[in-house]
Protein backbone atom coordinates (compact mmCIF):
# COMPACT_ATOMS: atom_id res chain seq x y z
CA UNK A 1 0.00 0.00 0.00
CA UNK A 2 1.12 3.43 -0.47
CA UNK A 3 2.74 5.28 2.35
CA UNK A 4 2.72 1.87 3.12
CA UNK A 5 1.18 0.56 6.15
CA UNK A 6 3.37 -2.62 6.86
CA UNK A 7 1.79 -5.11 9.29
CA UNK A 8 4.62 -4.17 11.81
CA UNK A 9 3.52 -0.89 11.83
CA UNK A 10 -0.45 -1.59 12.31
CA UNK A 11 0.95 -3.82 15.15
CA UNK A 12 3.55 -1.17 16.54
CA UNK A 13 -0.27 1.47 16.62
CA UNK A 14 -1.93 -0.56 18.22
CA UNK A 15 0.93 -1.36 21.63
CA UNK A 16 1.27 2.73 21.15
CA UNK A 17 -2.84 3.07 21.71
CA UNK A 18 -2.77 0.61 24.97
CA UNK A 19 0.83 1.51 26.52
CA UNK A 20 -0.39 5.19 26.40
CA UNK A 21 -4.17 4.03 27.95
CA UNK A 22 -5.89 5.63 24.86
CA UNK A 23 -8.34 2.60 24.41
CA UNK A 24 -11.16 2.05 26.71
CA UNK A 25 -11.79 -1.75 27.05
CA UNK A 26 -12.91 -4.71 24.55
CA UNK A 27 -16.26 -3.63 24.22
CA UNK A 28 -17.90 -4.47 20.86
CA UNK A 29 -17.72 -1.57 18.49
CA UNK A 30 -19.41 -1.32 15.32
CA UNK A 31 -20.69 1.41 12.41
CA UNK A 32 -24.43 1.41 12.78
CA UNK A 33 -25.72 0.79 9.68
CA UNK A 34 -29.14 2.69 10.36
CA UNK A 35 -27.42 5.86 11.93
CA UNK A 36 -28.80 9.59 11.06
CA UNK A 37 -28.10 10.97 8.02
CA UNK A 38 -24.64 13.08 8.42
CA UNK A 39 -24.91 16.64 7.66
CA UNK A 40 -23.75 18.92 5.47
CA UNK A 41 -21.03 20.75 5.97
CA UNK A 42 -18.79 23.48 4.38
CA UNK A 43 -15.91 25.35 4.84
CA UNK A 44 -16.24 28.75 7.01
CA UNK A 45 -15.64 31.68 5.18
CA UNK A 46 -12.04 32.63 4.98
CA UNK A 47 -11.28 34.81 8.11
CA UNK A 48 -10.71 38.53 7.52
CA UNK A 49 -8.29 38.89 9.91
CA UNK A 50 -4.89 37.61 11.75
CA UNK A 51 -1.37 37.32 10.56
CA UNK A 52 -2.79 34.57 7.86
CA UNK A 53 -5.54 36.66 6.60
CA UNK A 54 -3.02 39.84 6.06
CA UNK A 55 -0.47 37.83 4.18
CA UNK A 56 -2.79 36.59 1.51
CA UNK A 57 -4.42 40.19 0.97
CA UNK A 58 -1.23 41.83 0.69
CA UNK A 59 -0.34 38.77 -2.00
CA UNK A 60 -3.63 39.04 -3.46
CA UNK A 61 -2.86 43.09 -3.81
CA UNK A 62 0.52 42.87 -5.44
CA UNK A 63 -0.32 39.81 -7.97
CA UNK A 64 -4.00 39.72 -8.16
CA UNK A 65 -6.96 37.18 -6.84
CA UNK A 66 -6.31 34.28 -8.47
CA UNK A 67 -2.28 34.20 -7.40
CA UNK A 68 -0.91 32.70 -4.03
CA UNK A 69 2.43 32.34 -2.49
CA UNK A 70 4.33 29.40 -2.15
CA UNK A 71 7.25 27.78 -0.04
CA UNK A 72 8.60 24.55 0.04
CA UNK A 73 8.99 22.40 2.86
CA UNK A 74 11.56 20.38 2.35
CA UNK A 75 13.09 19.62 6.20
CA UNK A 76 11.54 17.25 8.17
CA UNK A 77 11.77 20.23 10.86
CA UNK A 78 10.26 22.62 8.81
CA UNK A 79 7.13 19.78 7.84
CA UNK A 80 6.06 19.65 11.23
CA UNK A 81 7.31 23.09 12.90
CA UNK A 82 4.75 25.01 9.99
CA UNK A 83 1.83 22.73 10.56
CA UNK A 84 2.49 23.74 14.47
CA UNK A 85 2.66 27.54 13.61
CA UNK A 86 0.07 27.55 11.37
CA UNK A 87 -2.53 25.58 14.00
CA UNK A 88 -1.36 27.93 16.34
CA UNK A 89 -2.22 30.96 14.32
CA UNK A 90 -5.67 29.68 13.35
CA UNK A 91 -8.23 32.27 14.37
CA UNK A 92 -11.47 30.77 12.55
CA UNK A 93 -10.91 27.30 11.31
CA UNK A 94 -8.71 24.12 11.02
CA UNK A 95 -9.30 21.32 8.58
CA UNK A 96 -6.70 18.13 8.60
CA UNK A 97 -7.34 15.19 5.46
CA UNK A 98 -4.87 12.69 6.05
CA UNK A 99 -4.80 8.96 5.25
CA UNK A 100 -2.56 7.83 8.08
CA UNK A 101 -2.47 9.53 11.74
CA UNK A 102 -0.16 7.54 14.12
CA UNK A 103 -0.64 7.82 17.87
CA UNK A 104 3.14 8.53 18.16
CA UNK A 105 4.71 11.82 19.44
CA UNK A 106 4.15 13.81 16.34
CA UNK A 107 0.73 12.53 15.99
CA UNK A 108 0.15 13.09 19.72
CA UNK A 109 1.36 16.83 19.21
CA UNK A 110 -0.65 17.76 16.71
CA UNK A 111 -3.65 16.37 17.91
CA UNK A 112 -3.19 18.15 21.19
CA UNK A 113 -2.61 21.35 19.35
CA UNK A 114 -5.80 20.78 17.52
CA UNK A 115 -7.87 19.99 20.15
CA UNK A 116 -6.07 23.36 22.08
CA UNK A 117 -7.02 25.06 18.58
CA UNK A 118 -11.21 24.03 19.44
CA UNK A 119 -11.06 25.06 22.87
CA UNK A 120 -10.19 28.61 21.55
CA UNK A 121 -13.06 28.50 19.42
CA UNK A 122 -11.11 27.48 16.13
CA UNK A 123 -13.69 25.03 14.15
CA UNK A 124 -12.01 21.81 13.16
CA UNK A 125 -12.92 19.41 10.86
CA UNK A 126 -10.47 15.89 10.70
CA UNK A 127 -10.97 13.41 8.15
CA UNK A 128 -8.64 10.29 8.51
CA UNK A 129 -8.42 6.93 6.57
CA UNK A 130 -10.06 3.97 8.43
CA UNK A 131 -6.90 1.90 7.57
CA UNK A 132 -5.03 2.38 11.21
CA UNK A 133 -7.86 3.40 13.29
CA UNK A 134 -9.01 0.18 14.35
CA UNK A 135 -9.24 0.38 18.41
CA UNK A 136 -9.61 4.09 18.40
CA UNK A 137 -13.17 4.42 18.42
CA UNK A 138 -13.82 5.91 22.02
CA UNK A 139 -11.11 8.02 21.14
CA UNK A 140 -12.72 9.32 18.11
CA UNK A 141 -16.41 9.24 19.40
CA UNK A 142 -14.60 11.64 22.48
CA UNK A 143 -13.23 13.84 19.95
CA UNK A 144 -16.31 14.63 18.06
CA UNK A 145 -18.57 15.29 20.82
CA UNK A 146 -15.82 17.95 21.97
CA UNK A 147 -17.08 21.30 21.27
CA UNK A 148 -16.16 22.73 17.92
CA UNK A 149 -14.39 19.42 16.73
CA UNK A 150 -16.02 17.44 13.58
CA UNK A 151 -14.45 13.30 13.10
CA UNK A 152 -14.91 12.21 9.32
CA UNK A 153 -13.73 8.51 8.47
CA UNK A 154 -12.98 7.64 5.47
CA UNK A 155 -14.35 4.66 3.96
CA UNK A 156 -14.76 2.54 7.26
CA UNK A 157 -14.81 -1.04 8.22
CA UNK A 158 -18.31 -1.87 9.83
CA UNK A 159 -16.80 -4.41 12.73
CA UNK A 160 -14.59 -2.43 14.29
CA UNK A 161 -13.61 -4.64 17.53
CA UNK A 162 -10.52 -6.92 15.97
CA UNK A 163 -8.12 -6.61 13.15
CA UNK A 164 -10.18 -10.63 12.45
CA UNK A 165 -13.51 -8.77 11.93
CA UNK A 166 -11.56 -6.62 9.39
CA UNK A 167 -9.66 -9.77 8.10
CA UNK A 168 -13.13 -11.16 7.32
CA UNK A 169 -14.78 -8.13 6.15
CA UNK A 170 -12.03 -7.32 3.51
CA UNK A 171 -12.22 -10.64 2.47
CA UNK A 172 -16.05 -10.55 1.92
CA UNK A 173 -15.60 -6.91 0.28
CA UNK A 174 -12.48 -6.86 -1.11
CA UNK A 175 -13.23 -3.91 -3.80
CA UNK A 176 -14.97 -1.22 -1.74
CA UNK A 177 -12.31 -1.80 1.40
CA UNK A 178 -9.54 -2.00 -0.88
CA UNK A 179 -9.90 1.80 -2.02
CA UNK A 180 -8.51 4.21 0.81
CA UNK A 181 -7.99 7.85 1.01
CA UNK A 182 -4.07 8.68 0.43
CA UNK A 183 -4.26 12.56 0.35
CA UNK A 184 -2.84 14.83 2.54
CA UNK A 185 -4.02 18.40 3.69
CA UNK A 186 -4.19 20.84 6.15
CA UNK A 187 -6.05 23.78 5.58
CA UNK A 188 -6.01 27.11 8.26
CA UNK A 189 -8.46 30.25 8.11
CA UNK A 190 -9.10 29.45 4.89
CA UNK A 191 -5.95 31.46 3.87
CA UNK A 192 -3.22 28.75 4.23
CA UNK A 193 -3.04 25.20 3.28
CA UNK A 194 0.07 22.60 3.80
CA UNK A 195 -0.08 19.81 0.80
CA UNK A 196 2.15 17.13 0.43
CA UNK A 197 3.37 13.57 0.81
CA UNK A 198 3.81 13.23 4.58
CA UNK A 199 1.56 11.63 6.94
CA UNK A 200 1.03 12.23 10.22
CA UNK A 201 3.69 10.39 12.34
CA UNK A 202 7.20 10.69 13.57
CA UNK A 203 8.83 8.97 10.45
CA UNK A 204 7.76 11.33 8.06
CA UNK A 205 8.75 13.95 10.38
CA UNK A 206 12.19 12.53 11.10
CA UNK A 207 11.50 11.42 14.78
CA UNK A 208 11.71 8.12 14.38
CA UNK A 209 14.77 5.88 15.59
CA UNK A 210 14.22 3.01 13.12
CA UNK A 211 13.76 4.99 9.70
CA UNK A 212 12.81 8.69 8.34
CA UNK A 213 11.37 9.72 5.46
CA UNK A 214 12.94 12.74 3.23
CA UNK A 215 9.28 13.90 1.77
CA UNK A 216 7.95 16.71 0.30
CA UNK A 217 5.02 19.46 1.37
CA UNK A 218 4.20 22.93 -0.33
CA UNK A 219 2.70 25.88 2.21
CA UNK A 220 0.61 28.02 0.19
CA UNK A 221 -1.23 31.37 1.27
CA UNK A 222 -3.96 32.95 -0.84
CA UNK A 223 -6.13 31.39 -3.40
CA UNK A 224 -5.09 27.55 -3.12
CA UNK A 225 -6.70 27.69 0.00
CA UNK A 226 -10.04 28.64 -1.74
CA UNK A 227 -9.06 24.88 -3.80
CA UNK A 228 -8.35 23.01 -1.04
CA UNK A 229 -11.66 24.33 0.82
CA UNK A 230 -13.72 22.81 -2.23
CA UNK A 231 -11.61 19.65 -2.02
CA UNK A 232 -12.27 19.30 1.67
CA UNK A 233 -15.86 19.74 1.46
CA UNK A 234 -16.42 17.34 -1.57
CA UNK A 235 -14.59 14.58 0.56
CA UNK A 236 -16.65 15.36 3.54
CA UNK A 237 -20.00 15.45 2.09
CA UNK A 238 -19.62 11.88 -0.21
CA UNK A 239 -20.99 9.22 1.03
CA UNK A 240 -17.11 7.92 1.47
CA UNK A 241 -17.20 9.65 4.45
CA UNK A 242 -19.01 8.64 8.10
CA UNK A 243 -18.80 10.78 10.50
CA UNK A 244 -18.03 9.32 14.58
CA UNK A 245 -22.03 9.83 14.91
CA UNK A 246 -22.31 6.27 13.21
CA UNK A 247 -20.23 4.67 15.73
CA UNK A 248 -21.68 2.12 18.14
CA UNK A 249 -19.41 3.72 20.74
CA UNK A 250 -20.47 6.60 22.37
CA UNK A 251 -18.26 9.81 23.90
CA UNK A 252 -17.48 9.16 27.83
CA UNK A 253 -16.52 12.57 29.61
CA UNK A 254 -14.50 10.33 32.64
CA UNK A 255 -12.19 8.18 29.87
CA UNK A 256 -11.98 11.30 27.55
CA UNK A 257 -10.47 13.27 30.60
CA UNK A 258 -8.06 10.36 30.88
CA UNK A 259 -7.56 10.42 27.27
CA UNK A 260 -6.51 14.07 27.24
CA UNK A 261 -4.22 13.51 30.56
CA UNK A 262 -2.24 10.51 28.92
CA UNK A 263 -1.78 12.82 25.34
CA UNK A 264 -0.69 15.73 27.60
CA UNK A 265 1.97 13.28 29.48
CA UNK A 266 3.16 11.68 26.24
CA UNK A 267 3.87 15.19 24.65
CA UNK A 268 5.33 16.89 27.44
CA UNK A 269 7.71 13.81 28.13
CA UNK A 270 8.78 12.88 24.78
CA UNK A 271 12.84 12.97 24.09
CA UNK A 272 12.30 13.37 20.25
CA UNK A 273 10.28 16.26 20.49
CA UNK A 274 12.91 18.63 21.86
CA UNK A 275 13.54 20.50 19.10
CA UNK A 276 9.48 21.52 18.94
CA UNK A 277 7.61 23.85 21.30
CA UNK A 278 5.23 21.25 23.71
CA UNK A 279 2.66 24.03 24.19
CA UNK A 280 1.15 26.67 21.50
CA UNK A 281 3.32 29.88 21.05
CA UNK A 282 3.49 33.13 19.37
CA UNK A 283 4.99 32.62 15.89
CA UNK A 284 5.65 36.26 14.86
CA UNK A 285 9.17 36.12 13.78
CA UNK A 286 8.09 33.28 11.55
CA UNK A 287 5.14 35.06 10.17
CA UNK A 288 7.11 37.80 9.55
CA UNK A 289 9.48 36.38 7.83
CA UNK A 290 7.65 34.18 5.45
CA UNK A 291 6.57 36.55 2.75
CA UNK A 292 10.13 36.71 1.97
CA UNK A 293 10.17 33.14 1.07
CA UNK A 294 6.92 32.93 -0.50
CA UNK A 295 7.15 32.23 -4.49
CA UNK A 296 3.90 34.26 -6.51
CA UNK A 297 2.50 31.55 -9.05
CA UNK A 298 -1.40 30.41 -10.03
CA UNK A 299 -1.87 27.06 -9.08
CA UNK A 300 -4.46 24.19 -10.04
CA UNK A 301 -5.62 22.26 -7.40
CA UNK A 302 -6.22 18.54 -8.54
CA UNK A 303 -7.76 15.79 -7.33
CA UNK A 304 -9.30 11.87 -7.80
CA UNK A 305 -13.24 12.47 -6.71
CA UNK A 306 -15.40 10.72 -4.41
CA UNK A 307 -17.97 10.12 -6.56
CA UNK A 308 -21.34 8.23 -5.19
CA UNK A 309 -20.22 4.05 -4.93
CA UNK A 310 -17.07 4.96 -6.89
CA UNK A 311 -14.07 6.91 -7.09
CA UNK A 312 -13.61 8.96 -10.32
CA UNK A 313 -9.55 8.61 -11.37
CA UNK A 314 -8.65 11.90 -12.33
CA UNK A 315 -5.18 12.21 -11.07
CA UNK A 316 -3.09 9.95 -13.35
CA UNK A 317 -4.76 11.93 -16.20
CA UNK A 318 -4.03 15.22 -14.27
CA UNK A 319 -0.13 14.27 -13.39
CA UNK A 320 0.68 12.76 -17.27
CA UNK A 321 -1.04 16.06 -18.50
CA UNK A 322 1.44 18.37 -16.49
CA UNK A 323 4.43 15.70 -17.44
CA UNK A 324 3.25 16.61 -20.95
CA UNK A 325 3.84 20.42 -20.16
CA UNK A 326 7.73 20.17 -21.11
CA UNK A 327 9.02 21.03 -23.74
CA UNK A 328 13.12 20.47 -22.74
CA UNK A 329 13.21 19.24 -19.10
CA UNK A 330 11.25 17.06 -16.96
CA UNK A 331 12.69 16.57 -13.05
CA UNK A 332 10.66 13.93 -11.78
CA UNK A 333 11.09 12.53 -7.84
CA UNK A 334 8.59 10.02 -6.98
CA UNK A 335 9.22 7.12 -4.00
CA UNK A 336 7.02 4.29 -5.65
CA UNK A 337 7.20 4.12 -9.41
CA UNK A 338 5.85 0.80 -11.14
CA UNK A 339 4.98 3.16 -14.82
CA UNK A 340 3.04 0.32 -16.59
CA UNK A 341 3.27 0.04 -20.60
CA UNK A 342 1.27 2.75 -21.59
CA UNK A 343 3.42 5.64 -19.10
CA UNK A 344 6.69 4.10 -20.67
CA UNK A 345 5.62 4.43 -23.63
CA UNK A 346 4.62 8.14 -22.87
CA UNK A 347 8.20 8.84 -21.51
CA UNK A 348 9.63 7.28 -24.37
CA UNK A 349 7.60 9.74 -26.70
CA UNK A 350 8.47 13.01 -24.47
CA UNK A 351 12.35 11.47 -24.69
CA UNK A 352 12.37 11.09 -28.76
CA UNK A 353 10.76 14.67 -28.91
CA UNK A 354 13.92 15.98 -26.97
CA UNK A 355 13.19 16.35 -23.43
CA UNK A 356 15.70 15.64 -21.05
CA UNK A 357 13.99 13.41 -18.03
CA UNK A 358 15.72 12.64 -15.01
CA UNK A 359 14.06 10.31 -12.49
CA UNK A 360 14.48 9.76 -8.89
CA UNK A 361 12.87 7.21 -6.79
CA UNK A 362 13.91 4.50 -4.02
CA UNK A 363 16.19 1.70 -4.09
CA UNK A 364 15.52 -1.30 -2.74
CA UNK A 365 18.40 -0.34 0.18
CA UNK A 366 16.39 2.72 0.85
CA UNK A 367 12.62 1.10 0.30
CA UNK A 368 10.74 0.70 3.34
CA UNK A 369 8.17 -1.49 1.22
CA UNK A 370 10.19 -4.04 -1.04
CA UNK A 371 7.08 -5.33 -3.06
CA UNK A 372 6.96 -2.28 -5.02
CA UNK A 373 10.93 -2.42 -5.56
CA UNK A 374 9.74 -6.37 -7.13
CA UNK A 375 7.99 -4.66 -9.56
CA UNK A 376 9.61 -1.80 -10.21
CA UNK A 377 12.64 -3.69 -11.36
CA UNK A 378 12.07 -5.18 -14.52
CA UNK A 379 11.59 -1.23 -15.94
CA UNK A 380 15.08 0.03 -14.57
CA UNK A 381 16.32 -1.52 -18.39
CA UNK A 382 13.84 0.14 -20.27
CA UNK A 383 14.42 3.89 -18.06
CA UNK A 384 18.21 3.75 -19.01
CA UNK A 385 17.54 2.78 -22.36
CA UNK A 386 15.47 4.73 -23.20
CA UNK A 387 17.95 7.66 -22.46
CA UNK A 388 16.36 8.84 -19.13
CA UNK A 389 18.52 9.49 -16.27
CA UNK A 390 17.35 7.40 -13.31
CA UNK A 391 18.66 7.91 -9.64
CA UNK A 392 17.95 5.67 -6.61
CA UNK A 393 18.18 6.98 -2.97
CA UNK A 394 20.50 6.06 -0.88
CA UNK A 395 19.51 4.54 2.93
CA UNK A 396 22.11 6.96 4.26
CA UNK A 397 22.00 9.93 2.03
CA UNK A 398 24.26 13.05 3.47
CA UNK A 399 21.23 14.82 3.65
CA UNK A 400 19.93 12.52 6.57
CA UNK A 401 21.57 14.51 9.13
CA UNK A 402 20.75 17.89 7.86
CA UNK A 403 17.37 17.51 6.33
CA UNK A 404 15.99 14.20 7.42
CA UNK A 405 16.88 13.24 10.98
CA UNK A 406 15.75 16.01 13.79
CA UNK A 407 17.89 15.80 16.86
CA UNK A 408 18.39 14.03 19.13
CA UNK A 409 16.84 11.00 17.00
CA UNK A 410 19.35 9.64 14.11
CA UNK A 411 17.36 6.72 12.08
CA UNK A 412 19.07 3.69 10.71
CA UNK A 413 18.41 4.14 7.53
CA UNK A 414 16.20 7.26 5.52
CA UNK A 415 13.70 6.56 2.67
CA UNK A 416 12.29 8.56 -0.19
CA UNK A 417 8.65 8.89 0.25
CA UNK A 418 8.15 12.71 -1.93
CA UNK A 419 6.13 12.89 -4.82
CA UNK A 420 6.95 16.29 -6.67
CA UNK A 421 8.19 17.22 -10.26
CA UNK A 422 9.26 20.05 -12.48
CA UNK A 423 8.42 20.91 -15.78
CA UNK A 424 11.28 23.68 -17.77
CA UNK A 425 11.87 25.14 -14.52
CA UNK A 426 8.49 26.78 -14.77
CA UNK A 427 5.53 24.78 -13.74
CA UNK A 428 5.65 22.50 -10.49
CA UNK A 429 3.98 19.61 -9.37
CA UNK A 430 3.46 18.40 -5.37
CA UNK A 431 1.40 16.01 -3.89
CA UNK A 432 0.04 12.31 -2.89
CA UNK A 433 0.51 10.80 -6.31
CA UNK A 434 2.89 7.87 -6.66
CA UNK A 435 3.58 6.43 -10.29
CA UNK A 436 2.40 2.99 -9.64
CA UNK A 437 -0.87 1.10 -10.32
CA UNK A 438 -2.41 1.64 -6.85
CA UNK A 439 -1.64 5.26 -7.03
CA UNK A 440 -3.36 5.27 -10.50
CA UNK A 441 -6.11 3.03 -10.08
CA UNK A 442 -7.13 2.01 -6.69
CA UNK A 443 -6.50 5.27 -4.38
CA UNK A 444 -8.31 8.51 -3.99
CA UNK A 445 -4.94 11.05 -4.46
CA UNK A 446 -4.12 14.80 -5.25
CA UNK A 447 -1.80 17.40 -6.09
CA UNK A 448 -1.25 21.06 -6.65
CA UNK A 449 -0.05 22.40 -10.11
CA UNK A 450 1.71 25.34 -9.82
CA UNK A 451 3.13 28.00 -12.63
CA UNK A 452 5.93 29.75 -10.79
CA UNK A 453 9.40 30.62 -12.09
CA UNK A 454 10.72 31.08 -8.76
CA UNK A 455 9.29 28.31 -7.12
CA UNK A 456 10.37 25.61 -9.55
CA UNK A 457 14.24 27.37 -9.57
CA UNK A 458 14.05 26.49 -5.73
CA UNK A 459 12.36 22.58 -6.68
CA UNK A 460 14.64 21.79 -9.26
CA UNK A 461 17.43 22.77 -6.82
CA UNK A 462 16.19 20.46 -4.50
CA UNK A 463 15.95 17.40 -7.07
CA UNK A 464 19.16 18.35 -8.38
CA UNK A 465 20.42 18.17 -5.08
CA UNK A 466 18.78 14.63 -4.46
CA UNK A 467 20.11 13.35 -7.36
CA UNK A 468 23.83 13.64 -6.22
CA UNK A 469 26.05 10.85 -5.82
CA UNK A 470 26.36 11.56 -2.18
CA UNK A 471 22.43 11.06 -1.35
CA UNK A 472 21.88 8.48 -4.70
CA UNK A 473 23.35 6.08 -6.90
CA UNK A 474 22.77 6.43 -10.84
CA UNK A 475 21.94 3.36 -12.21
CA UNK A 476 23.80 2.83 -15.50
CA UNK A 477 24.34 0.20 -18.40
CA UNK A 478 27.87 -1.06 -19.82
CA UNK A 479 28.26 -2.27 -22.70
CA UNK A 480 27.25 -5.25 -22.34
CA UNK A 481 23.66 -3.66 -21.45
CA UNK A 482 24.32 -4.75 -17.80
CA UNK A 483 23.28 -2.63 -14.89
CA UNK A 484 25.39 -0.78 -12.46
CA UNK A 485 25.00 1.61 -9.48
CA UNK A 486 27.07 4.61 -9.35
CA UNK A 487 27.52 6.73 -6.21
CA UNK A 488 30.14 9.41 -4.78
CA UNK A 489 32.03 6.49 -3.28
CA UNK A 490 31.39 3.35 -5.31
CA UNK A 491 30.48 1.21 -8.26
CA UNK A 492 28.08 -1.93 -7.56
CA UNK A 493 27.20 -4.68 -10.33
CA UNK A 494 24.20 -6.02 -7.54
CA UNK A 495 20.90 -3.58 -6.58
CA UNK A 496 22.54 -2.25 -3.16
CA UNK A 497 20.40 -3.68 -0.21
CA UNK A 498 20.57 -3.29 3.49
CA UNK A 499 20.80 -7.29 4.32
CA UNK A 500 20.08 -10.51 3.53
CA UNK A 501 16.57 -10.73 4.41
CA UNK A 502 15.85 -7.41 1.96
CA UNK A 503 16.91 -9.26 -0.95
CA UNK A 504 14.68 -12.40 0.20
CA UNK A 505 11.50 -10.43 0.33
CA UNK A 506 11.99 -8.34 -2.49
CA UNK A 507 12.34 -11.93 -4.36
CA UNK A 508 9.10 -13.56 -2.62
CA UNK A 509 6.97 -10.28 -3.60
CA UNK A 510 7.52 -11.07 -7.10
CA UNK A 511 4.72 -13.38 -6.55
CA UNK A 512 2.10 -10.88 -5.53
CA UNK A 513 0.53 -9.04 -7.95
CA UNK A 514 1.84 -5.64 -9.22
CA UNK A 515 -1.63 -4.25 -9.86
CA UNK A 516 -2.20 -4.07 -6.38
CA UNK A 517 0.80 -2.12 -5.42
Amino acid sequence: MNNRSSGFDLALTCFLLCVLGLLAGCSTATLERDAPAKALSRALPPASSGPLAAMAADIRADHGTEFSGFHILDSSREGLMWRLALIDSATTSLDIQTYLWYPDSSGLLLLERAILAAERGVKVRLIVDDLILQGHDQVIANLHAAPNIDFGIFNPWEGRSSLLDRAGEMIAQMERLNIRMHDKLMIVDGRAVIIGGRNIGDHYFGLNKIYNFHDTDLLGVGHIALEANDMFDHFWNSEWVATADALSTKPDLAIARQQRRNIQQAVATAPELSAFPREPKQWDAELKALPDELHPGRSKLVYDEAAREQISQKMAGSMFNFFNIAEQELLIQNAYVIPGDDAMEFIEQKVEAGVKIRLLTNSLASHDVPAVNSHYEKWRGKFVNAGIELWEFRPDPAIQATVVDVPPVKAEFTGLHSKCAVADRRYVFVGSMNMDPRSRAINTEMGAMVDSPGLAAEMAAIIERNMSGENAWQVKMDDAGKLYWENSEERVSRQPARDGMQRLMNTLMKLGPQEQY
